[in-house]
């Protein structure tokens, strides 16, 4: 039951969850365009590979899964989830399930202005939102909307490129800059070359982060809910484990609607008795861990997914009232 983690990155404490979960049947293997990357410490087997816009990139994970007999394949990075999610029928040809969602939930996760038309869609409420800035120019000036404004890549991932504006005087300004900012950041392959700017109201309200779990055919299994005591880089530094029904519910509607593949990181703003969904992410978000510690074992259940077998809902419940914090250490990446 070998397992292949793709763009490693820093999520060591993942790689050490599943390696946990495996108990020594399988081994981890971890893939990143650097062998430094903190992520593959933890690993049995690391490989450098090419970056995930290189036009052999595919090829050389197929060539991982082959030469280490693969079983399941994770990708931790939202910028390789497109190419993979097109290209899961060659993985799965030679055995690989992968846990990525179908193209179409790539498509509306990453694209956050068809993240709000889909809620939407479904009956959830999120922030006014524009992609021409005329429009938001407009609205501002008629008092449709208040200010502040938050700006960021309508193809983003993390907190990069969020810039946030309190006078309409400035908007254009910010917005331009933002454009020319993305031409030269690690999303410049990702964001289209029009409306690639979302304009979006400011929620100020109490942030909660979901864990919406899937087993790897999209069938809804719980729903992990955390109040978030802090945030840092764009990821959760502090959260409290909480039984919230209503959120619970928003999540699972969320869920068989979407139908994705595994964990749905999902951010919702509570103001004035009403919920905002701010966020999509169809993968193991920063939040995760939180739900880990209390209890949730989601590696343990992919596992046995991967292998057709049943995960008791008791491995996806976490226990409530449980507060964690993230910290630095240092990890050997000596090659």
């Amino acid at each position: 039951m070998n397992i292949l983690f793709t763009c490693a990155g820093r999520r060591t404490y993942l790689i050490n969850y599943f390696k946990e979960a495996l108990a020594g049947d399988g081994l981890i293997v971890c893939a990143d365009m650097q062998l430094s990357a903190p992520a593959l410490s933890a690993a049995d087997i690391r490989i450098q590979v090419p970056g995930v816009y290189d036009s052999h990139y595919v090829e050389k994970v197929l060539e991982i899964c082959k030469d280490y007999q693969i079983k399941l394949l994770i990708s931790l990075n939202d910028l390789e989830l497109p190419i993979l999610s097109e290209r899961k029928i060659e993985f799965e040809s030679i055995g690989v399930r992968v846990a990525v969602s179908s193209p179409e939930v790539i498509r509306i996760c990453f694209d956050k202005y068809l993240t709000c038309e889909f809620a939407s869609r479904i009956g959830l409420n999120v922030p006014r939102t524009f992609i021409d800035l005329e429009e938001a120019i407009a609205a501002l000036r008629s008092n449709s909307i208040s200010l502040p404004v938050i700006l960021k890549p309508r193809w983003g991932s993390g907190s990069i490129g969020m810039e946030f504006v309190d006078d309409v005087n400035d908007l254009s300004a910010v917005y331009f800059l933002l454009k020319k900012k993305l031409r030269k950041s690690i999303l410049k392959n990702a964001s289209s070359n029009s409306n690639e700017i979302l304009i979006q109201e400011v929620v100020n309200g109490v942030e909660f982060g979901l864990d919406i779990m899937n087993d790897l055919d999209g069938n809804f299994q719980f729903v992990s809910v955390k109040r978030k005591l802090g945030m840092r880089s764009g990821e959760t530094d502090k959260a409290t484990t909480i039984d919230d029904e209503a959120l619970r519910n928003i999540g699972e509607k969320i869920s068989k609607q979407l139908k994705h593949i595994g964990n749905l990181d999902c951010d919702i703003l509570a103001k004035n008795g009403k919920y905002y969904l701010i966020d999509l992410n169809p993968r193991f978000g920063g939040g995760y861990p939180f739900s880990h510690e209390a209890g949730v074992n989601l590696p343990k259940a992919m596992i046995e997914w991967t292998k057709g077998n049943i995960a008791p809902l008791e491995w996806l419940t976490p226990k409530y009232g449980l507060t964690f914090a993230k910290c630095d250490y240092l990890v050997n990446v000596t090659v």
